[in-house]
């Protein structure tokens, strides 16, 4: 199949044009470079920057600052190989994660290898963002209203994701870029409201400890493990950068891993913006005090306090969005070619409303979002975008053995590899305390 490069001879049938030009991340490939821009920032800078100072106060300023700084530069790296590899075969596209696994790895090993984890990724981000925007509309409520009757966080989360069940039926992911744009002004926005009103606090004086937040050593082990899935969730984006790259043209002169990638950069300088002066600043100023959640320690001024945690709602309504279109594409993909059915409006009706409604489900009944971001952060989103780019690369470009890549890449699969065994165990461990100390009725 060769429709990745205009010039090249299409040898598709009639039938899998139709299929492809239905299927949200191949029907659209006229994305400018600045689309990949707020599209990544949406991906990455999300929930996970609000527990950023959280996860500081967990490993200590030294651990901490290692781990911040380490993170980034991985995933840039790895970012910058699936670039790369995405046009790596002349003539051909991988348009989609599995499809670069299926191509390392053989067709049905490739499938078993990512779509598990590209499932488990996409789906936990999407309840966790379900969550998340529950927790900062019942933040905004409380705050705007302080004398008002409590109500539900669950009743929260079911407003929140209504929005969904009108969004998740645009086509594909251009279609989403306005709401992608918005999510990524927001995350900007909101980061700087975060640090700024944190450095403000921290000037003030107040008292803080910098001590570990454990009361036993094994509870500050299971918390550092913990901090470390916080950690890997927050710098996680790459699960959807091929279907990103995907929407942008490309021809042999002008391939699209030029725009894409100039697209990474500004998208990485603007996580660096967002999140080293949020996770800094917000442990100096509460030290291991803070909450899971920074915006929920902020409470003057209120107005301020309010408005961030609506631009955090705006922001996680794109992040969800992102990630639920690469499922859409693959439940949709296995309709259309597997099952057979035939493309309509009626069958894309009923795959999206049914995701929505599960992920909203899932959300109501495990609402606990520390210990969420912890456990899936090493669980799935760890592989995908610490070291399973960088075992794709040992296979399809074969560095030379002993060099700067092949080190950097054994590198990055070792640090990956820890945080996919060892942060799961502490994400489980903050999982079961909250939920032995959450109260449904909240």
């Amino acid at each position: 199949m060769a429709h990745g490069n205009e010039k090249e001879i299409d040898t598709r049938t009639e039938e899998k044009k139709a299929i492809d030009a239905w299927l949200p991340i191949t029907s659209d490939r006229n994305a400018k470079w600045w689309y990949s821009t707020f599209h990544n920032v949406t991906a990455m800078v999300g929930a996970g920057v609000l527990s950023l100072p959280y996860a500081m106060s967990e490993m200590g300023w030294g651990p901490g600052v290692i781990v911040m700084l380490m993170s980034w530069a991985i995933t840039f790296y790895t970012i910058w190989q699936m670039v790369e590899m995405h046009e790596m075969v002349p003539g051909k596209r991988f348009d989609r994660y599995h499809e670069l696994g299926q191509h390392a790895f053989g067709e049905k090993l490739g499938l078993w290898v990512v779509v598990p984890q590209q499932i488990v990724v996409d789906v936990s981000s999407c309840i966790i963002y379900m969550v998340t925007g529950g927790k900062s509309l019942k933040k905004f409520h409380e705050t705007v209203c302080p004398d008002c009757q409590p109500i539900k966080l669950t009743y929260f989360i079911i407003i929140f994701s209504s929005v969904h069940f009108v969004l998740s039926h645009l086509p594909n992911f251009n279609s989403i870029s306005f709401v992608s744009l918005a999510a990524a002004v927001m995350s900007l926005t909101y980061s700087t409201v975060a640090w700024a009103t944190s450095l403000g606090r921290g000037i003030e004086g107040r008292v803080v400890s910098y001590e570990l937040r454990g009361e036993k050593t094994s509870d500050n082990v299971f918390m550092f493990l913990s901090a470390l899935g916080d950690v890997a969730f927050s710098y996680a984006g790459h699960n959807v950068v091929l279907e990103i790259q995907a929407t942008i043209p490309s021809t042999p002169e002008k391939p699209s891993k030029g725009p894409m990638w100039k697209g990474v950069w500004v998208a990485y300088i603007i996580v660096a913006i967002c999140y080293l002066p949020v996770a800094f600043l917000g442990y100096w100023a509460f030290g291991n005090q803070v909450e899971d959640n920074i915006l929920l320690s902020l409470e003057k001024p209120m107005w301020l306090v309010a408005a961030a945690n609506m631009f955090v709602v705006v922001h996680v309504i794109g992040s969800y969005q992102i990630f639920a279109m690469p499922m859409f594409d693959m439940i949709e993909t296995y309709a259309v070619k597997s099952i057979k059915l035939k493309p309509s409006t009626f069958l894309r009706f009923t795959v999206r409303t049914t995701y929505v409604a599960l992920t909203l489900f899932v959300g109501m009944t495990i609402p606990f979002f520390g210990g969420l971001m912890g456990f899936f952060g090493g669980f799935a989103l760890a592989p995908t975008s610490y070291y399973l780019p960088c075992i794709i690369w040992l296979i399809i470009v074969k560095p030379k053995t002993f060099g700067f890549s092949w080190w950097m890449n054994w590198f990055c699969i070792i640090v990956g590899v820890l945080l996919t065994v060892l942060s799961p165990i502490g994400g489980m461990w903050t999982l079961i305390k909250q939920a032995k100390n959450y109260r449904f009725y909240q």
